[in-house]
């Protein structure tokens, strides 16, 4: 067996199957999401959710509320959503709005991370309430007596429309106030962090009355079904909710299971997500504190997912405090795992997360060093070729000696025509005589297929090689090269990698092994530069190690 030829086939077959789940995912049939469906019961006992709830206001509640008329009838945001006014925060990393009507984070624009290389002044939006799928924002409020919770529905107002964060601010903290009856007052606060996309959300219920007040508070996120449209459609990334618990670690909820089957679980230290390529946004409820989960599918269709405090009481004259953390910007892996346990697993590397973790550390140190990207991808492959080096030796003295024999096999071939069983026989006697395995070559590729698998899955999922430039014309390694030159060098390295082997007896079997570098060539024309770089990087160390043990043996 031609251990290249195995390698080659099970790469063309991790192609293909990463293309047609490319395909799936933007042509294919799509779950039509029901309406309202019902979450858990967050009390014990509870009834069905009232009649005239909105939708998207998760259970929980003793009655009703139903938005104030000024605010049902305030004009409506870009998306739908109906509108009180807007304020606008800015600091050093985010460019944020929030709407009055429940005090929503609607918008969210990353200053750091442009939209693409050649607009630059254009900073990535990962929340919008723009209309349909694109639909993408966090939302929160209060859970009890009916008239004295705000939702997320009801009407807030602030001390000013625009909030900015001064120099040498380390905080800036934007208060928005909702005022109930019998002296109840809320009081949600926004904490925006200098350099950091962590913000801090409280709710503080201050009761003036002279009945307790009691209740939860909620914090969910809701979004369309719109990936990310810089993404490569041949490239598959995981877009949707998801959440971790100490006991069943990190879990994906697909769209189509929301509709299906809600989520409804009772979590201590844990959190609730919706996902996507390079970016992230994600609830955090204090690590001491036991909240439920949640999830619905709405009309549009819109999924939601969240989490609902334990019960609170503000006495007479007292108050109480609701708060949570959101984090809502890129998937840095190490600011990540800072925040919250597990929250690092969202940069999600699969089952080979324990070879592709040690690589990513190894890769960002190397950036470290040199500085660059893409030099940091083909020191790491030269290092990777050095630490196989031996089995790959292995792998290619098989192949040389094979190549050598190459002419006694086709000999053998030419005498015995289409008598498989002689041929066979012929062959292996061969082999045994010039001390040859044929299957010599195939277990050293076999064990390094691993570790090109969670190389191949750091470069795809790791947000620092987003628009990192290389040099000359490739300015972002996680896009494709826009004049296919690293393409065309990869097939070439491939027919050269293949002039270097044995070719197959079998003349159709010959025919296929030569079209691979062309297929390879049109696959990779459409995957990101930084793959195609680490992959041509590979080829031509192969292509040397190979040439150097064929002029030993005298195969060349």
């Amino acid at each position: 067996m031609d251990s290249v030829r195995l390698l080659l086939w099970g790469a063309l077959g991790l192609v293909l199957i990463l293309a047609w789940e490319a395909w799936q995912r933007d042509y294919g049939p799509r779950p039509q999401a029901p309406g309202t469906q019902p979450t858990p019961q967050m009390e014990a006992g509870g009834g069905q959710e009232p009649a005239g709830r909105p939708a998207d206001v998760p259970e929980g509640t003793d009655a009703p509320e139903t938005p104030p008329a000024s605010s049902a009838a305030a004009g409506a945001a870009a998306g739908g959503l109906p509108s009180a006014g807007r304020v606008r925060v800015e600091t050093d990393v985010v460019r944020a709005e929030l709407d009055l009507r429940g005090g929503d984070l609607r918008r969210l624009d990353l200053l750091r991370y442009p939209v693409a290389v050649d607009r630059p002044d254009e900073p990535f939006r990962l929340l919008d309430d723009d209309s349909g799928p694109r639909l993408y924002v966090a939302q929160s409020g209060l859970l009890g007596p009916e008239g004295r919770a705000p939702t997320h529905h009801a009407r807030l107002r602030a001390g000013a429309d625009r909030y900015r964060l001064a120099g040498g601010a380390k905080e800036l903290v934007v208060p928005l106030v909702w005022e109930g009856p019998d002296g109840l007052r809320v009081e949600k606060r926004y904490v925006f962090r200098r350099g950091d996309y962590l913000v801090r959300v409280e709710q503080r219920v201050i009761n003036g009355g002279s009945e307790p007040w009691r209740g939860r508070a909620y914090f969910q996120l809701q979004r369309g079904a719109a990936a990310d449209p810089s993404t490569s459609r041949f490239l598959y990334t995981y877009l949707g909710a998801a959440y971790y618990s100490p006991e069943e670690r990190y879990e994906k909820l697909p769209f189509d299971e929301l509709a299906e089957r809600p989520l409804a679980r009772d979590v201590r230290g844990g959190w609730v997500a919706m996902v996507q390529h390079y970016f992230l946004g994600a609830w955090i409820p204090p690590e001491a504190q036991t909240v439920r989960l949640y999830s619905r599918a709405l009309d549009g269709p819109r999924y939601v997912v969240g989490l609902v405090t334990p019960p609170q009481e503000a006495p007479p004259g007292g108050e109480t405090v609701f708060a949570a953390e959101l984090w809502a910007g890129p998937k840095l892996q190490d600011r990540l795992s800072e925040v919250a346990e597990g929250l690092e697993l969202t940069v999600d590397y699969g089952i080979l997360t324990v070879l592709a973790k040690p690589l990513f550390w190894l890769l960002k140190l190397i950036h470290g060093a040199v500085g660059n990207w893409g030099w940091a991808i083909v020191l790491l492959t030269l290092l990777i070729k050095l630490a196989f080096y031996k089995l790959s030796e292995t792998s290619y003295r098989s192949m040389a000696k094979m190549k050598k024999l190459a002419p006694r096999l086709q000999a053998l071939k030419e005498r015995y025509g289409d008598d498989k069983q002689r041929l066979n026989q012929a062959m292996m006697e061969l082999y045994r005589k010039e001390k040859i395995n044929p299957l010599g070559g195939c277990l050293p590729i076999l064990v390094q297929i691993p570790v090109f698998i969670a190389l191949y899955w750091v470069l795809l999922e790791s947000v620092e090689l987003r628009q990192a430039p290389f040099l000359l014309w490739i300015r972002d390694l996680s896009t494709p090269d826009p004049y296919y030159v690293l393409p065309v060098l990869m097939g070439l390295t491939m027919f050269v990698q293949q002039r270097l082997n044995p070719m197959p007896m079998d003349p159709v079997q010959a025919k296929v092994m030569m079209a691979l570098p062309v297929v390879f060539t049109i696959f990779f024309a459409f995957f990101p530069s930084g793959l195609v770089l680490y992959w041509l990087a590979n080829n031509v160390l192969s292509i040397a190690q190979q040439w150097v043990i064929n002029r030993r043996l005298g195969a060349t």
